[in-house]
């Protein structure tokens, strides 16, 4: 059975992160305005340990998020802008030889911005493949090799980079390896007439609002084992399986896609499923996700792991298009957009 019955301590626990992280989304807000959407998204990737990809136009605010995240979050933070002239040593850092008092010469490793908690990547398809793969072992197995010695990164570690999704001269698209390590894609939009009035009002006077740290990263590492032991039902864990494989071309279920996608997602998309729903579960004050929040979770999660076909670029089809589509045959739900 995949129903795995809460305990009350465990109730108990969970209800009490559900009031902390209400804090911590009010805090964030004060900040980053009118975006309750990309604040859940990020949040969430955030408890499930996982990375985050934000896409959007330059000045949406990415960069003031990741910003007040690290505040509110109580992590260490540091940003990288990614440019065609970085080098891997710039991001994890490098061996120097130094000289000594008494004539003794030795190594001494300096630490790059990596060794952090929450590391922005920002504009990171700028830097050539070559620096861009520097990040593929920290984003796996939080830590780095270095002259031969396992260097362990910060507990917890997120990495939190941004892509303009319009721009493509003098850029290097991710390969599918650096895509599928992160958790989610958030696609970042204009804000509302509305909202865009309360930033006006808000970010042109005498005084910025400011956050207020919420957790510190021992909580946050004691709220992502909490979110590991919530009970999934058989039914959304059959739902998951169902929508991933239905994205597959090879597969059975995704046999009517094999003239759409050129490749769909892999067990990855299935872990990162099952980790989300649960979180948006618990950013809802619930005790179990259900079969609405793989839906509502889909097109965030399965978005970055698959690719058009040529003639499905030709026929002007779209990954959102293909997802919405799958995910209400396959579930009788509509993807969040």
């Amino acid at each position: 059975m995949a129903v795995e019955l809460a305990s009350e301590d465990l109730v108990s626990a969970i209800e009490d992160l559900g009031a902390k992280l209400s804090q911590a989304k009010a805090s964030i807000n004060n900040r980053f305005i009118g975006q309750e959407t990309v604040v859940d998204l990020v949040l969430a990737s955030m408890l499930c340990g996982g990375h985050a990809l934000l896409v959007g136009l330059p000045g949406l605010g990415k960069t003031r998020l990741v910003d007040t995240l690290s505040t509110v979050m109580g992590l260490k933070g540091n940003r990288i802008q990614f440019t065609p002239d970085l080098m891997p040593a710039d991001i994890l850092g490098s061996e120097v030889l130094e000289t000594a008092k008494d004539g003794t010469r030795a190594f001494r490793f300096i630490e790059g911005p990596i060794f952090c908690q929450l590391l922005m990547a920002d504009e990171i398809n700028r830097a050539s493949p070559r620096t861009q793969s520097a990040l593929l072992q920290a984003m796996q197995e939080k830590e780095v090799t270095i002259a031969g010695q396992h260097r362990p990164l910060g507990k917890p570690f997120h990495v939190l980079a941004t892509q303009n999704p319009i721009e493509q001269e003098g850029t290097y698209p991710l390969p599918e390896a650096q895509l599928d390590r992160f958790l989610v894609q958030v696609d970042v939009e204009y804000p509302t007439r509305a909202t865009e009035r309360d930033i006006l009002l808000a970010t042109t006077g005498a005084v910025d609002a400011q956050s207020t740290q919420v957790f510190t990263a021992e909580e946050l590492l004691a709220a992502q084992a909490i979110l590991r032991r919530m009970p999934v039902g058989d039914k959304v864990v059959e739902a998951i399986l169902d929508l991933v494989r239905a994205c597959r071309p090879g597969e059975v279920e995704g046999r009517d896609l094999e003239g759409s996608l050129s490749w769909g997602p892999g067990p990855r998309a299935a872990q990162s499923l099952m980790l989300m729903v649960r979180a948006r579960a618990l950013l809802d004050g619930r005790l179990a996700p259900s079969v609405a929040d793989v839906g509502a979770m889909a097109r965030s999660v399965l978005i970055h792991r698959m690719a058009l076909s040529f003639a499905a670029r030709a026929r002007g089809e779209t990954l959102s298009g293909i997802i919405s589509r799958v995910t209400a045959r396959t579930l009788g739900l509509e993807a969040a957009a």
